[in-house]
C-alpha cells in the first residue's frame, strides 16, 4: 500500500552533496524516499535482501546504522571481481536517485511530465457540478513544501501524493460505485401517490363547484337580486317611465347613471318638438320619449370637450339629488352633414330661475324655498362622500340664475356642469376641463376678476362658488312680493355695468370700487328679507376666507319658520 511523506521539514541539500552521499546516511524521510526507488529500479542481494520500503519509513536510527554497517562488511569481504560489480551498481544508485521523477500528467503533451528529484506525482478526483472530475500532474518541491496538495477534502475532493515513477497512473473515486437496487426509487414512489390523490382532488372540487354554480343560477332565476344591477332588456321594459328609470339607477348598481347601451336607445328614440332655448352652447329642446317630456341640449361639434366635461360629472357617482339637474342620457348623432353631441336631461316647464322671476314675483315663502333648494344642490356638489362607492367635492364655477332650473313644487335644481372642478382627495390636486370657456363675467369673484385665484386650491373655487350664490339670493329677494311690494327683475351690477360687461368693466366696479348690488331699507321690515339681506352680504365679502360655506348657508335658511315641506 503507498504512503504518502511525512509533513516533517524537509533538509535541503545541494546536488553535489546529493552525489556523495549515502542514501542510508540521509534523513529518515528522503532516505526512505531514495531508497524506495533504488531498490525498485537497482536491487542488491544483500541490501534487498535487508531494506524495505516499509522497513526504512518505520526503523529507528540505530537500525539504519546497523544495516549500514552490514552492507559495508560484505562490501569489505567480497572478492575483487565482486567488488567491483557491487561498486559500479552503487554508483548507478546513487545516479538514479539524483535522476528526475517520472509522472502521468493529463494536460501534458505526451501524457507524462517530469519534476526534481524532491518532487512527488500528484493524483487527485473532484466533485464538480455533481460530477467526478480528475487530474494527475507533477508538484515541484516548492509545491511540496506546504503540504497543501496532499490533503483531501470529505465528499468535495480526494488527493494523493507519491513518490515513484508514474505512480499517480490510477483513477481515484470520492464514493464507492455500488451496484443499484432493482425497484422503485423514492421520487417514483413520492410521484406515484401524490399524482393521483391530486386528481381525485381535482375532481371532487370541480363537482362541488359545478354543483353550486347550478344552485346559484337557479336561485337567480327564481329571484331577481335587488342588489345586483339591472339589465338593459329590464330597464328598457315597456312599462317602465323616466321616473321609474332613474329610480332603479338610483338604488341599484353604482348609483352613476344608465348603462350607455340604454342611453343610446333612449336618445335615438326621442322625438324633437320644439326649441325652448339658446345659448353660446348651442340649443335646447324640448322632446317626447315615450310620451314623456324631455329635456335635449344640443351642443355644436366645436364645443364637444364641453359635452363631454358635463356628461362625466353627470356620470359621477353618487351625485345624484334632487336639487341637482337629473341627468337621463348622452349620444352623438350624424345626421348626414355633421354631428351633433346630445345631452338629455329631467325637463321643467318652467325653465331656468332668470325666466321665472322674469315673468312672476315670488312669495316670502316660495323665497325661501327656493333659496334653500339652491343651497342645497350647491352643498351636494361641494360635499365630498367617503367610500368605495363615493363621491368626490365638485365645484359649479358657473352659478348664475340662467343654469338654475325651477320644477313644478316651487324648487329648484342646478344644472349645466360643463364648467365644474372635481377635487380628488387622495393626491389633493384638482381636475380642471381643458375647454376654452369660461364663467359669466358678471358672476365672477373678484379674486377671479384680478386674477389672485389659487388654482391649486379646490377651496379657492368652492369659495367663489359662494360669491355668485350671493348674487342668486340678490336677484330672488328683489322679486319677493312683502305686502304687495316687489322691485322688477334686475341682473347684479345692472346699474353699474354695461349689459355685456367685459371682465375690465367687472374688475373696475367689484375690485377697484368695492361695490356690491344695493339692498333696499324695506327688506329689514321682514324677517326672512332681513335674514336673506344677511347671508347675501356675508356671501359676497372681498376676503374668500370669510364668506359662508354652503353648508352653512343651508343650515341658516333651513331655520326660517316660512319654510314648508315641499313635496312632488
Amino acid at each position: 500500500m503507498r504512503k504518502t511523506r511525512s509533513a516533517q521539514t524537509p533538509i535541503h541539500m545541494s546536488s553535489s552533496e546529493v552525489r556523495g552521499a549515502n542514501p542510508l546516511t540521509l534523513p529518515s524521510t528522503e532516505a526512505e524516499r531514495r531508497s524506495r526507488r533504488v531498490f525498485a529500479l537497482f536491487p542488491l542481494r544483500s541490501v534487498t535482501a535487508s531494506v524495505s520500503v516499509g522497513a526504512v519509513r518505520g526503523t529507528r536510527v540505530n537500525e539504519v546504522r546497523r544495516r549500514r554497517q552490514g552492507a559495508d562488511a560484505a562490501l569489505a569481504m567480497a572478492r575483487p571481481g565482486q567488488r567491483s560489480v557491487q561498486a559500479a551498481l552503487i554508483v548507478l544508485c546513487v545516479a538514479q536517485l539524483t535522476a528526475g521523477l517520472r509522472c502521468a500528467c493529463q494536460l501534458c503533451a505526451n501524457r507524462t511530465c517530469e519534476t526534481a528529484a524532491d518532487g512527488a506525482c500528484w493524483n487527485s478526483v473532484m466533485l464538480v457540478d455533481g460530477k467526478e472530475e480528475t487530474d494527475r500532474s507533477c508538484l515541484s518541491p516548492a509545491e511540496m513544501k506546504g503540504q497543501v496538495f496532499c490533503y483531501s477534502s470529505r465528499n468535495v475532493s480526494k488527493r494523493s501524493c507519491c513518490f515513484t515513477d508514474f505512480c499517480n497512473n490510477e483513477t481515484l473515486r470520492l464514493h464507492p460505485v455500488s451496484p443499484e437496487e432493482p425497484g422503485w426509487s423514492r421520487l417514483q414512489l413520492a410521484l406515484l401517490i401524490l399524482v393521483p390523490s391530486c386528481l381525485l382532488c381535482v375532481g371532487v372540487l370541480a363537482g362541488v363547484l359545478l354543483v353550486q354554480g347550478h344552485r346559484c343560477a337557479y336561485a337567480r332565476a327564481c329571484k331577481q337580486d335587488p342588489e345586483e344591477p339591472l339589465d338593459d332588456q329590464v330597464l328598457m321594459s315597456p312599462d317602465k317611465c323616466l321616473k321609474d328609470l332613474i329610480y332603479d339607477m338610483s338604488t341599484s348598481g353604482s348609483g352613476s347613471g344608465l348603462p350607455l347601451l340604454v342611453q343610446r336607445t333612449i336618445a335615438r328614440t326621442i322625438v324633437l318638438q320644439e326649441t325652448i332655448g339658446k345659448g353660446r352652447f348651442g340649443e335646447v329642446w324640448r322632446g317626447k320619449w315615450r310620451g314623456e317630456d324631455v329635456a335635449v341640449k344640443i351642443f355644436s361639434s366645436r364645443d364637444e370637450r364641453s359635452w363631454f366635461r358635463e356628461a362625466e360629472i353627470y356620470q359621477t357617482i353618487m351625485l345624484r339629488h334632487d336639487n341637482i339637474l337629473g341627468f337621463i342620457a348622452a349620444d352623438n348623432k350624424d345626421n348626414g352633414s355633421w354631428t351633433q353631441l346630445w345631452l338629455v336631461s329631467e325637463y321643467h316647464e318652467h325653465g331656468s330661475l332668470y325666466d321665472y322671476l322674469n315673468r312672476y314675483t315670488v312669495s316670502v315663502e316660495g323665497m325661501v324655498v327656493l333659496a334653500l333648494s339652491i343651497a342645497s344642490g350647491l352643498a351636494h356638489l361641494h360635499m365630498e362622500i367617503i367610500g368605495t362607492q363615493g363621491k368626490p367635492a365638485i365645484a359649479h364655477r358657473d352659478l348664475k340664475s340662467k343654469n338654475i332650473l325651477v320644477k313644478k313644487n316651487g324648487t329648484a335644481v342646478i344644472a349645466d356642469l360643463g364648467l365644474a372642478v372635481k377635487h380628488d382627495s387622495t393626491t389633493n390636486t384638482v381636475d380642471i376641463p381643458s375647454n376654452h370657456r369660461v364663467g359669466t363675467k358678471r358672476y365672477m369673484a373678484p379674486e377671479i376678476l384680478d386674477e389672485t385665484i389659487n388654482m391649486n386650491s379646490f377651496e379657492s373655487f368652492k369659495r367663489a362658488d359662494i360669491y355668485s350664490l350671493g348674487l342668486v339670493f340678490w336677484e330672488l329677494a328683489r322679486r319677493c312680493s312683502v305686502r304687495g311690494l316687489h322691485e322688477d327683475f334686475q341682473l347684479p351690477y345692472y346699474d353699474l355695468v354695461p349689459s355685456d360687461p367685459s371682465v375690465e368693466d367687472m374688475r373696475k366696479v367689484v375690485c377697484d370700487q368695492k361695490l356690491r348690488p344695493s339692498v333696499p331699507n324695506q327688506w329689514q321690515s321682514s324677517e326672512a328679507m332681513r335674514v336673506m339681506g344677511k347671508l347675501m352680504r356675508e356671501c359676497w365679502y372681498a376676503n374668500p376666507a370669510a364668506r359662508l360655506t354652503a353648508l352653512r348657508v343651508k343650515k341658516t335658511a333651513s331655520q326660517l319658520p316660512v319654510v314648508r315641506d315641499v313635496k312632488d
